[in-house]
């Protein structure tokens, strides 16, 4: 189990060690059910090209999962997961 949170996120940030072409790389947030609650394409910042980004859907109390599967401009691929909790209400 990865980090505690009380309050629910507005979004989820990834940082990795190079940059990413964004549009070969994904970022999801699944809840307990398995159901998506990200919102929208994740997203890279021009100033920060090495994290990847994505807005959340409102979320509550529960455990969530990150998946995410990236391209680095190296053409490095690497995809891998991590789980966080919210234990109050938004």
């Amino acid at each position: 189990m990865g980090s505690t949170v009380k309050i629910a996120p507005t979004q989820v940030r990834v940082w990795f060690t190079e940059r990413l072409e964004a549009a070969f790389s994904t970022l999801e947030v699944l809840n307990e059910r398995g159901e998506r609650v990200d919102d929208g394409p994740p997203q890279t910042a021009e100033s920060n090209p090495d994290m990847l980004q994505v807005h959340l859907k409102p979320i509550g109390p529960g455990t969530y999962r990150v998946k995410w599967r990236v391209l680095s401009v190296d053409t490095h691929v690497t995809e891998g997961a991590f789980t966080f909790r919210v234990t109050g209400s938004p």
